[in-house]
């Protein structure tokens, strides 16, 4: 950890790692040059076994080779979408977009045709590359029906489809580009209203995951397990690029099966593993019930939710090794903060640890933007090269998003010890007002966390007459013991105080999910208020 002992809500910027200003292409050719023969992507079937695999001198032939396709269809700066689900396409797609000078646009697999027209047309893309079929849902019809009254689309290409795909490689040339150059639009998650497309360049996709795999603390020859989906700055930025930047071998689960990733870990003995809270509760369960040696995972690594001190006890228990948060968002390359291998068990799980190098972090009042006192809540708050360009086509969005001094205001609010250490205490947007006064539902989440029986949760506010909204708690066992509403009561008013403590207690089996795997409390909220879970109030 960084030893610090700080004045204000303000954290420099470190720099403990190398630096440097570089392209994908440079990357990989001096991965390729340096570790050819090293496997540098390996396919994980839905069976649990490996399919195809590249080496890096591989990879970068087939990479050039689906460069020199996309070229001789798009012309430099173009914009293509990307609409699958991980696949070795994909990352081949990826590569070859950024070595033919091309922007790739990610597509939830997921979206309906009307969600799929509105990235299409608000990313200015020419072309659509697409899946066949994802999960028994055939995706060219979405793609026909989305480009239905889009002109601009030139191309809709299935990426299984060889010949179509690598049509032109013999007569396109690849483009140098700059480390700065625009390289992916990812548009956020939505869970409100439209998403809107982040602009990211080069340089803050790779220095900063390789800043996150560098705070893990990667050995050589490391193999990294990604059950992450691509199209989220979670699978084609920190898994992708960060594996790229480390010289690491991934190995690219097609889809998101526990009993499959255990097969893998127990036969192919990675040593680092992907996955959002709700992933890595699953991987660990499967792992119980099938009684598999996971004991070659060294280092999890985890984001989008605060880590429950149950899952870090599964992780030491199945792993040996603790689960370590990354905060970000897809505006910040995504990392922001990132804990270490040896913090103490309490930060792991109540904090989302130091800003990673090379960018300032800090916490600011949210009326004035003035820094914040040590421990007073404020937004989060960051500024450095990783940073997003903009909004695409948004000029509004973006100026409300970063400030005159170029701070990248994060939309979360927390708070920052002496240390540097960081903790969310909840959304700007996202405040319960009871009766008037401001609640945070992280502030509920981390401490319910803490009870045992309890593996995640999400709090969210739900309508009331006489307080305008109120606060519901939505949790899912750690097992199959439940403890009353009396005993939930008990344990949240030992931590929090009565207006803090959740009027309506339910328990669910499953969560309503963004595609990158973040619960959507607002769609708690508005089932509860259609009487959803009625039946299943504790």
């Amino acid at each position: 950890m960084y030893k610090l002992e700080l004045t204000e809500s303000y954290f420099p910027a470190q720099a403990n790692t190398p630096y440097r200003e570089m392209t994908i292409d440079q990357v990989l050719r001096e991965q390729a040059e340096r570790i050819g023969e090293r496997k540098a992507l390996r396919e994980l079937l839905d069976d649990g076994e490996i399919g195809r695999e590249w080496t890096y001198a591989e990879l970068l032939a087939d990479a050039e080779e689906m460069g020199r396709a996309l070229a001789s269809r798009h012309a430099a700066g173009a914009r293509i979408a990307i609409f699958a689900s991980n696949c070795p396409e994909w990352v081949l797609i990826e590569y070859g977009a950024a070595m033919a000078g091309i922007t790739l646009v990610t597509i939830n697999p997921s979206f309906t045709p009307r969600e799929v027209k509105f990235v299409l047309e608000q990313s200015n893309s020419e072309g659509v590359y697409y899946m066949p079929h994802v999960r028994g849902t055939e995706l060219r019809p979405i793609v026909d029906k989305a480009c239905k009254d889009l002109p601009a689309i030139k191309h809709r290409i299935d990426i299984t489809d060889e010949e179509a795909l690598m049509a032109g490689s013999g007569s396109g040339e690849l483009r140098e580009t700059e480390p700065f150059s625009i390289v992916q639009i990812q548009y956020t998650s939505g869970t409100t209203g439209f998403p809107k497309g982040v602009l990211l360049h080069q340089q803050g996709l790779l220095q900063s995951n390789f800043d996150v795999f560098n705070r893990i603390g990667v050995e050589d020859g490391d193999s990294y397990l990604c059950p992450f989906p691509l199209f989220h700055t979670a699978g084609s930025a920190v898994s992708v690029l960060g594996s790229l930047t480390q010289g690491m071998t991934m190995i690219l689960a097609r889809n998101f099966d526990p009993a499959a990733i255990v097969k893998c870990i127990e036969r192919e003995k990675p040593r680092i593993l992907g996955g959002v809270p709700t992933m890595l509760v699953a991987i660990i369960e499967a792992a119980r019930a099938m009684g598999a040696d996971c004991s070659s995972i060294a280092r999890s690594v985890s984001g989008g939710a605060l880590v429950a001190p149950e899952l870090v006890r599964g992780g030491r228990e199945i792993f040996g090794a603790p689960i370590l948060i990354v905060y970000g968002q897809t505006e910040a390359s995504p990392g922001v903060t990132h804990t270490w291998p040896t913090d103490s068990e309490e930060d792991l799980t109540q904090t989302i640890g130091q800003p990673l190098p090379h960018m300032e972090v800090s916490i600011r009042d949210t009326n004035d933007n003035s820094v914040c006192d040590i421990g007073a809540q404020g937004e989060i708050c960051v500024r450095g090269y990783h940073v997003m360009e903009g909004y695409n086509n948004n000029p509004e969005a973006t100026a409300e998003a970063i400030d005159g001094d170029g701070w990248l205001h994060t939309g979360d609010l927390g708070t920052m010890d002496a240390r540097g250490y960081f903790r969310i205490t909840g959304r700007v947007k996202e405040m319960i007002i009871r009766g008037g006064e401001n609640l945070f539902p992280a502030e509920i989440e981390a401490a319910m966390l803490e009870h045992p029986m309890v593996a995640e949760v999400a709090v969210a506010g739900v309508p009331d007459e006489k307080w305008g909204e109120i606060v519901a708690c939505f949790m899912r066992a750690a097992g199959g013991e439940k403890p009353s509403v009396d005993e939930l009561r008990a344990f949240i008013r030992e931590r929090l105080s009565p207006q803090k403590t959740p009027a309506h207690w339910v328990w669910v089996e499953e969560w309503p999910l963004t595609g990158s795997g973040k619960i959507q409390k607002f769609a708690l909220g508005e089932a509860f208020a259609r009487g959803e879970f009625a039946d299943r109030l504790a």
